[in-house]
């Protein structure tokens, strides 16, 4: 068969693949660089479940097995053992104990946390997109939304969701706080800060507008 295809056209071909890896690349680079903490969605969220489960596992394995330890001792103070070998049995079992109610309670609150995580930096993310600017400000209505939403699934009190959602403004405001100066560093516009530029650029030409 013959081939129609113009031949002056062939040579294009790799010029306009090379253009298009080009654009994907530096769209690329573009979404890391505009991206909290210079790491996209996709990347920034599970590393925060990951980051959550791992803090949770290490807490609750602490804790857990510490209260497993003293319920042990408790449930078998009226029976301690007598000779060695009942001795040996004895820190055997309280050491089994202490590992399963570890990796019980360590994973129970491993677990809470990054659902907690994974929940406020998709709400932060949504924030985001919608408003299509990225500052403390949907990092704060994502924590008290999460804290508000955890608080009606556990159907706390009000003093106990006031106190809840109070622990969820101040990690919001704060971690917010943190994104928002990471940003100013890299260069990269923060919604507040931009919006206070314009209002000051705007007064700045008023007042050049009545001197002339």
């Amino acid at each position: 068969m013959a081939n129609n295809e113009d031949p002056a056209q062939q040579p294009s071909r790799p010029v306009m693949a090379r253009s298009s890896t080009i654009t994907n690349r530096a769209e690329y680079d573009k979404l890391w660089h505009d991206s909290r903490l210079s790491l996209p969605p996709f990347v920034r969220i599970p590393l925060a479940t990951l980051t959550a489960f791992g803090i949770g596992m290490s807490l609750g394995l602490a804790h857990g097995s510490q209260m497993a330890g003293l319920r042990f001792r408790a449930e078998h103070a009226h029976r301690l053992p007598t000779n060695t070998a009942g001795w040996y049995l004895y820190h055997k079992s309280k050491n089994y104990h202490l590992a399963f109610g570890g990796l019980k309670e360590g994973f129970k609150v491993g677990g809470k946390l990054a659902v907690l995580s994974t929940a406020m930096f998709c709400v932060e993310n949504l924030f985001d997109v919608y408003r299509g600017t990225k500052d403390m400000f949907n990092t704060v209505m994502a924590s008290v939304a999460i804290a508000n939403g955890f608080s009606l699934w556990n159907r706390f009190s009000a003093p106990e969701t006031a106190r809840t959602v109070k622990k969820g403004l101040k990690f919001g405001f704060v971690y917010g706080a943190v994104q928002d100066a990471v940003s100013l560093l890299k260069g990269r516009p923060v919604g507040y800060i931009e919006f206070i530029r314009r209002q000051l650029g705007k007064n700045a030409a008023s007042e050049e507008k009545q001197l002339s």
